[in-house]
């Protein structure tokens, strides 16, 4: 069967003031927060975009999560692959920060191809959206990299007149508003699911009867990854997305295949979604009691929208044994006067030190990568002339979104052989 929503208990902050802030990381524009499951602590994609709580990555952070009242059921999720097998356990407790639910209810997947964390190059073990914002005021801040949940009894709201807010609308636990895109010089309005676990800007369905078209300004990509499997579609840009005042040119946009997606336009009058890309170029504050959403511009705001021009998509990828010397001063030698000399000898001693690895999860067909010989296994072992042990895997992908005609030069090895490749980065899109 494919389960439904099912009543949770309630996240409660358990200090004085009833509230309470928690940093997180931003990393490919989503936010990563730390929640403790059982004792156990994990770390969580935030996803207004998620109606349940979702563990799947658990074994490689403790061997000790107890999952309580487990049920067998299936899930479905963006994908092209059918059904998940999962648990659905219960009367869980849940800490995020001094926020406490004593009845939570999670779904685990043992699939161990689903896991989030190679992409992103730190641990992910799960992902939580509306069981926690639907008993919080939630302010996100981009900037600074944390949130604040205000238990709604205590908030108080104060006047912004540079912020624009929005009216909520909910289909399964989900967020949804409406908003105004500008599409080969057509405004068409669109109804857009609120997605913060997406690192795209905005994703449309194609649809030809209200405009929603591509065009011949697009390339096909890899889209990402969804609980059903690989995520496949076309990469362009529109005119302009109309967030009411706020307006943004020609913003990314990602049409993922209609097959992929059919499923998900069962919501009535649903156009798409609005991801991270976008949502990181405002401080945000959410508010499901009164279905409210709130946007406020940040120094974010009129950052450029980028793609990878290099055909390169990376995963950490376990580890690799890096060697490093240590010059160490050998011991002062004695004079047959019994006095030290003071020139003393430096002894080059090796240690060795367990890094990542960063391996070519896919390549492009027709990227620079793939006309250089670069395929997908290859471990990525030197960028620009340094080792990749110095870098996130978030550093070295951010190379690939920078400017047209910047030359990439990459050391890889491939089966135990070294080798040497540039390119540099193409635009696919005008």
């Amino acid at each position: 069967m494919v389960t439904s929503c099912y009543s949770q208990g309630k996240y409660e902050i358990k200090n004085k003031k009833g509230t309470d802030k928690i940093k997180f990381q931003l990393i490919n524009n989503v936010i990563i927060i730390p929640v403790e499951v059982n004792g156990v602590p994990l770390s969580f994609l935030l996803d207004t975009g998620v109606a349940r709580p979702i563990v799947f990555n658990f074994l490689k952070a403790s061997d000790s999560l107890e999952i309580l009242n487990a049920e067998r059921i299936y899930l479905k999720g963006l994908g092209n692959d059918g059904l998940v097998e999962a648990l659905k356990s219960s009367n869980n407790e849940f800490k995020i920060g001094d926020a406490v639910n004593n009845s939570q209810s999670f779904y685990v997947i043992f699939d161990s191809s689903i896991n989030f964390a190679p992409r992103l190059g730190v641990p992910i073990h799960g992902i939580i959206g509306y069981d926690l914002f639907k008993d919080f005021i939630v302010d996100i801040n981009y900037r600074s990299k944390y949130i604040k949940l205000t238990d709604p009894e205590k908030y108080k709201q104060k006047s912004c007149k540079r912020c624009e807010t929005y009216n909520l609308e909910f289909y399964n636990n989900k967020p949804y508003f409406n908003v105004e895109t500008v599409v080969n010089k057509k405004t068409v309005p669109v109804k857009l699911l609120i997605d913060s676990g997406s690192s795209d800007a905005l994703w449309l369905f194609e649809n030809d009867s209200i405009g929603l078209t591509i065009g011949d300004n697009y390339f096909k990509d890899f889209l990402g990854y969804g609980l059903s499997g690989v995520v496949h579609g076309k990469r362009s840009k529109i005119d302009e997305i109309k967030l009411n005042s706020f307006r943004l040119k020609k913003p990314k946009v990602a049409f993922p295949d209609s097959t992929i997606i059919a499923a998900f336009k069962k919501i009535k009058g649903r156009n798409g979604s609005i991801g991270g890309e976008i949502l990181k170029r405002f401080n945000v504050t959410v508010n499901y009691k009164k279905a409210k959403i709130t946007l406020k511009k940040n120094a974010n705001f009129k950052e450029p929208f980028a793609y990878n021009k290099s055909g390169i998509e990376l995963e950490h990828d376990g580890v690799r044994l890096v060697t490093e010397i240590n010059n160490i001063p050998s011991a002062p030698v004695n004079n047959s006067s019994g006095g030290a000399i003071k020139v003393q000898a430096v002894v080059a001693k090796p240690r060795y030190v367990v890094k990542p690895a960063y391996s070519i999860a896919s390549v492009r067909p027709g990227s620079p990568a793939e006309r250089v010989g670069l395929v997908k296994g290859d471990v990525v072992i030197g960028i620009n002339g340094r080792d990749t042990k110095s870098y996130s895997l978030h550093d070295i992908m951010s190379r690939f979104f920078e400017e047209e005609g910047k030359r990439i030069r990459l050391k890889v090895e491939r089966n135990g052989i070294i080798m040497n490749v540039s390119f540099y980065l193409e635009s696919l899109l005008n």
